[in-house]
This record gives structure tokens, C-alpha cells and sequence, in this order.
């Protein structure tokens, strides 16, 4: 059950501002054995995905916040999210996945108002196929 509970937190963080690697600890949980693939990779998906949750809300909630120096997105962050909209639209939360961009993208989708469901789906997609990839590089498939 820990393992469970600290890839979840692992995903968590991983989605949200914060700096950290959900991907090593799905793989070493993985090659470990012990936990089932199934489970850690519907683990680390829904805490990946509440994780940028979070990132939506503050982008709905708390953007007039956003000159204060604890604010977690500066800028050019915004703009570049902002960008990736204008041009992609709601696809590009199909890059949520992605370092760096992810987390701005997740968040420019809160203060855009993306629909919930829309945004939800699509996030879910994204993280949960590159949990996917990871679980099967780490298990020898890839």
C-alpha cells in the first residue's frame, strides 16, 4: 500500500509547480515487483491529473494574484501558454505531459476557462499515455 500511496503523491507533486520526478518512481515501483502494472499506472494517472487539477483551479481562481513574487507562474510562462492556445486551442493539453510546458499549459487552461469535462478528459489522456510509455520501457516492451 505505500508504494501506492507514494507514487500517488509522487504524480501529485510532480503535476503541480513543484519540481519532481513521478517517472523514476513508477519505473522502480515497476521493476520491483510486487504491485500490480494496472494499479500503479491508474495510480499515478489520477494523482498526475489532480495534480494539474490544482494548476486549473489557481488559473480559474487566482490569476489576479499574479504580480505577487510567490505567485508560481511568471509572465512569460503565461504568455508562452497563452500562445500554445491561441494557436492549438484545447489540444494542446495534449502536451500537459510535457516538462516545463505542462504545468503552464494546465494552468493558462483555468484562467482561459477550458471547460472542466473537457479539460479533465483530455489531461487524463495525455498523462496516462505517457504513464503508458513509461511503464513499458520499464518493463521491456520498448
Amino acid at each position: 500500500m505505500n508504494g501506492y500511496v507514494g507514487l500517488f503523491l509522487s504524480a501529485f507533486l510532480a503535476a503541480t509547480i513543484l519540481p519532481f520526478s513521478s517517472e523514476a518512481v513508477l519505473a522502480g515501483l515497476s521493476v520491483a515487483g510486487g504491485l500490480d502494472a494496472a494499479l500503479l499506472w491508474a495510480v499515478a494517472t489520477a494523482g498526475n491529473t489532480l495534480g494539474a487539477l490544482v494548476n486549473w483551479v489557481l488559473g480559474r481562481w487566482c490569476l489576479h494574484w499574479q504580480d505577487r513574487k510567490w505567485f508560481p507562474f511568471k509572465s512569460d510562462d503565461l504568455d508562452k501558454a497563452d500562445a500554445w492556445f491561441a494557436k492549438w486551442g484545447v489540444w494542446s493539453l495534449l502536451l500537459s505531459w510535457v516538462p516545463i510546458i505542462g504545468d503552464p499549459i494546465t494552468f493558462a487552461a483555468g484562467f482561459l476557462r477550458v471547460h472542466l469535462g473537457v479539460f479533465l478528459l483530455l489531461v487524463t489522456i495525455a498523462k496516462g499515455g505517457r504513464y503508458v510509455v513509461v511503464l513499458a520501457i520499464a518493463q521491456g516492451f520498448l
